[in-house]
């Protein structure tokens, strides 16, 4: 895992967590957005890593646990075991919910972007983590007719960012990220201040996310975002995102 910064440390820390099959690159709007306002935390997962020139390093994907292992010791050396805001999009809103589960640091505000938070059935699993696997080879080796299906469902900026990372860990650590989030689940929620976000197209998969997410915290603050896909929010809507958070956390 590795960390880079941008703002002014003496501001409040804000931490970024992207999600599966991209880097945190992906943020890059949204750090200029917010640089000036907050100091900036942009997590890179393992499996997930690019150099200073945006070349993969190669990397494995352990687990969900070993990456809130990391953060959390990360959070206790750098900022004395409390951030002002996490932000985790998808995989890494899972990670997110899971630091936060843990009594070693504190975070005020935490921001769960179309997070996984519950197993998925452990029949499912298998099929579904090979076929997004497939989804992000197809992004890097895409040619012909693949370039074409696949830029006819999903947005040009997900997918340069896919084939991007990919040689950081290709499929395995996809394929082990995939099996990671979907087998953990959220146990409790110690943030006061917790935000749920989804897009109105991944609703039927949203639904038992935050529904989970609410019994565990009635006082969660639930959003819809009309007409977006999984992820969208963040890519394509960087500005709206980042009012959004600056309502949140000031």
């Amino acid at each position: 895992m590795l960390f880079t910064t941008f703002g002014n440390s003496a501001h409040k820390t804000l931490m970024l967590v992207h999600g599966l099959g991209v880097s945190y690159q992906v943020f890059g709007p949204l750090i200029e957005l917010l640089r000036d306002r907050y100091h900036i935390v942009a997590v890179q997962v393992d499996g997930f890593l690019l150099d200073d020139n945006s070349k993969a390093i190669p990397s494995t994907f352990t687990s969900i646990d070993d990456q809130v292992d990391q953060l959390v010791q990360h959070i206790c050396s750098a900022y004395g075991g409390h951030i002002d805001a996490a932000y985790g999009l998808s995989m890494g809103g899972c990670i997110v919910a899971k630091l936060q589960e843990r009594a070693e640091i504190t975070i005020d505000h935490v921001i769960l972007d179309a997070a996984p938070l519950v197993p998925l059935p452990r029949w499912s699993i298998d099929p579904l983590r090979y076929y997004q696997s497939f989804n992000v080879w197809c992004s890097y080796h895409m040619s012909g007719f693949f370039k074409w299906l696949f830029r006819s469902h999903y947005f040009d900026t997900l997918l340069d960012e896919l084939a991007k990372v990919y040689p950081s860990g290709y499929g395995r650590a996809v394929r082990d990220a995939y099996k990671s989030i979907y087998t953990s689940r959220l146990e409790r929620v110690r943030c006061t201040d917790v935000h749920y976000w989804y897009g109105q197209h991944e609703a039927f998969v949203a639904k038992y996310m935050y529904r989970h997410l609410a019994t565990l915290a009635p006082h969660c603050h639930i959003t819809r975002f009309p007409h977006m896909q999984h992820g969208q929010l963040a890519i394509d809507h960087p500005s709206r995102v980042a009012q959004l958070i600056t309502e949140i956390v000031e």
